[in-house]
């Protein structure tokens, strides 16, 4: 049973961590290159749709580690897990700190009423959402050495 958990819980934050990667350096770059308004909308698009799922991944993802780390916590591996889960709630507080409220901007902009700033707002969001992939891949690496 243990070891569903540990395969469980990687594979979540695993396929978590692929989306947040597609998101920055394909989703986002692809949107950017659309002409005309479509780039702007895409993005809007995106906030509402992964804004609604996201948090319920990242906190899962955080259940399952947690859970982990408790069951666990006499295995070999267990410093791992616990920092992986460090990680996985730094990128939790970030996005409520630092991406969401921008997100919650962008996704109500149409071409009709956004600011005048969007681009800036939204490669600042970029640069943080950069900053929060490398915080996820670290403690997927971590979750992966666990496991061996």
């Amino acid at each position: 049973m243990f070891n569903a958990l540990e395969v469980c819980t990687t594979v979540v934050v695993g396929v978590m961590v692929g989306v947040e990667f597609s998101v920055a350096f394909v989703i986002n770059r692809i949107l950017d290159a659309l002409p005309d308004d479509s780039g702007q909308l895409g993005r809007a698009h995106g906030g509402q749709m992964l804004g609604a799922v996201m948090p319920v991944w990242y906190i899962g993802s955080l259940v399952l580690v947690a859970v982990w780390a408790v069951a666990g916590r006499h295995h070999p591996g267990a410093g791992l897990v616990v920092t992986a889960g460090l990680l996985l709630m730094l990128s939790v507080i970030m996005s409520i700190l630092l991406l969401v409220p921008i997100n919650n901007r962008g996704k109500t902009w149409t071409p009709e009423n956004r600011p005048a700033d969007w681009k800036q707002q939204m490669n600042r969001w970029d640069r943080f959402h950069y900053v929060r992939v490398a915080v996820l891949v670290a403690a997927f690496a971590l979750l992966v050495a666990a496991l061996a």
